[in-house]
């Protein structure tokens, strides 16, 4: 017997807060997550009382039981939250929710994520203390203290070691920007960004200007899941779960920057088993959703997804590949983390599901496959696809004619 999510569970709704500047939300953390579940389950059109699982990541602090009292659960069968990765748990917990509707643990889960940083802390600048301990021990003390500093060494040798240019990583920024004024929750709508704009902004750590790096807001997201059966009765069109996997590949978390397999964004063996649960290849993605922290991150996922060699990524990174409605792979179409918001990437998530639904700001034009990437250059990492059709029935095209799974 196949031991597989595809088919099984789908998305009901999808809800979010407004998204603010780190610091600047009005209301507490664990408010925005309750507006963020409200906001899913009146998409879903199924009532707060009936959720009865709650699955997150990234250490989460609004707690699942304190959410199903304020709610009105009649019950809480399901509470889990992904280990470690911090914006690499955001498939997974999609993933880890599938799964307990498929093995009727729960009925009814939700998938969020809150984040206050003015409240709790921020997120992007490095240690501000006396003393350093363990691993960090190996890399502060000589400059590498904040994640664009330490992610920049993987991007670098990667760059290096394929002949990758800086238009690369531009034409990642510019597809997410030019997304960003067509959405109007994007905190960088109305801000469009131009090519002369990237190349004189400064540099934030070599290979990343100011436009390579995500932004840090406040907010919260969520999503419903429910099995495939019952999703057919409800608002939505279903947007079936295809597959979902997280993982490491070996010696993914060797301290001090000694993995033995070190220029990856972490996606190497996992990709070629979210195709093989999906039933499908790169050549089939119709739009997809990377995760950037920073842009470098994004172009090693591309990568060790099959959607590109590594060594033609000059030829293949163009924002016109990447950007709605006509390129060839419509990349983080909401704006992203780069210009929609930063909600640890469940933003993304939930990008994926509104262009199966037909309801992006810039829709893809008969998407049957949508797909997300989640936290590259972390470990572990996660993945995750959808469709409209539970089974899709349109035959491989092979745009690319490359896959190295």
């Amino acid at each position: 017997m196949t031991r597989s999510l595809r088919g099984k569970v789908a998305v009901a709704g999808v809800g979010e807060t407004a998204y603010y500047k780190r610091g600047e939300a009005p209301d507490a953390e664990f408010k925005l997550a309750l507006q963020a579940v409200l906001g899913a389950c009146e998409n879903a059109g199924i009532a707060p009382r009936d959720v009865d699982g709650f699955a997150s990541f990234s250490n989460d602090r609004s707690d699942p039981s304190r959410l199903a009292a304020a709610l009105g659960c009649r019950e809480l069968k399901f509470a889990n939250m992904q280990w470690g990765g911090g914006g690499g748990g955001g498939s997974a917990a999609v993933g880890n929710a599938a799964a307990a509707i498929a093995t009727g643990m729960a009925d009814v889960v939700v998938v969020f994520r809150a984040l206050a940083q003015g409240q709790f802390g921020r997120f992007g600048q490095g240690p501000q203390r006396t003393t350093i301990a363990g691993d960090a021990a190996h890399t502060v003390p000589y400059g590498l203290m904040s994640p664009a500093q330490m992610f920049a060494m993987k991007v670098v040798r990667f760059m290096h070691d394929h002949e990758v240019s800086q238009s690369a990583l531009r034409a990642i920024s510019l597809a997410c920007y030019a997304h960003a004024q067509n959405n109007p929750r994007a905190v960088m709508h109305g801000r469009p960004l131009d090519a002369a704009t990237y190349d004189d902004s400064r540099w934030i750590v070599e290979p990343f200007h100011l436009y390579d790096c995500c932004l840090e807001n406040d907010g919260a997201a969520a999503l419903v899941l429910v099995s495939a059966e019952r999703a057919k009765d409800l608002r939505h069109p279903p947007c079936y779960l295809l597959g979902a996997v997280a993982g490491s590949h070996h010696r993914a978390g060797a301290g001090v920057h000694n993995t033995p397999l070190y220029a990856t964004s972490g996606f190497s063996t996992l990709a070629p088993r979210l195709y093989e649960m999906a039933g499908l290849g790169p050549q089939d993605v119709d739009v997809l959703q990377s995760y950037e922290n920073f842009t470098g991150g994004v172009l090693m996922s591309i990568v060790e997804h099959g959607f590109c060699e590594p060594n033609a990524c000059n030829e293949f990174f163009t924002p016109e590949r990447f950007t709605a409605p006509g390129g060839e792979l419509p990349l983080n179409t909401s704006g992203g983390n780069l210009a929609e918001c930063y909600m640890h990437g469940l933003g993304l998530v939930i990008e994926a599901v509104r262009q199966v639904w037909g309801t992006s700001s810039n829709p893809v034009s008969d998407a049957e496959v949508s797909m997300v990437i989640s936290g590259p250059m972390v470990t572990p990492v996660s993945a995750v696809s959808y469709t409209h059709l539970t089974l899709p029935t349109k035959e491989s095209r092979c745009r690319w004619g490359w896959w190295g799974g």
